[in-house]
């Protein structure tokens, strides 16, 4: 199925003027930017006398072979059940682990070296 053609982007100014801004864009192409970036309104790089050294192409292509910000894919294959079934096993141990651990009651030694006064304070035994 053909794409449907996109209309032009006319747009009107406040005085009445039609301003086609598709077009404007296209007959600025190749004009260099405002700024200090030293390239055109397009992306090419310019060198001296508003010659294109490099097309914006070339610069996005060498970005993107260089930049190692997105990791290497890695195919990752679906675990049989035989192995999900592992999984399920060793997880299982490990919770009863931690679990029993947490359950269990804590042995307090109930012959500490602290005694209370009459006013109410623990002291050390003997003092």
């Amino acid at each position: 199925m053909p794409m449907k053609a996109q209309g032009r982007t006319v747009y009107k100014s406040m005085q009445g003027k039609q301003i086609d801004m598709d077009m404007l864009r296209q007959r600025n192409e190749l004009t260099q930017a405002v700024g200090n970036a030293k390239v055109n309104a397009r992306g090419d790089e310019i060198g001296p006398g508003g010659k294109i050294t490099r097309k914006k192409e070339d610069v996005l292509r060498e970005y993107y072979e260089n930049s190692s910000s997105m990791p290497d894919e890695v195919a990752v294959k679906k675990p049989t059940s035989e192995e999900i079934e592992e999984q399920i096993i060793v997880a299982a141990k490990t919770t009863a682990k931690t679990t029993k651990a947490t359950t269990e009651p804590v042995k307090k030694d109930l012959t500490d070296d602290w005694e209370e006064d009459e006013s109410g304070n623990f002291v050390k035994k003997g003092d």
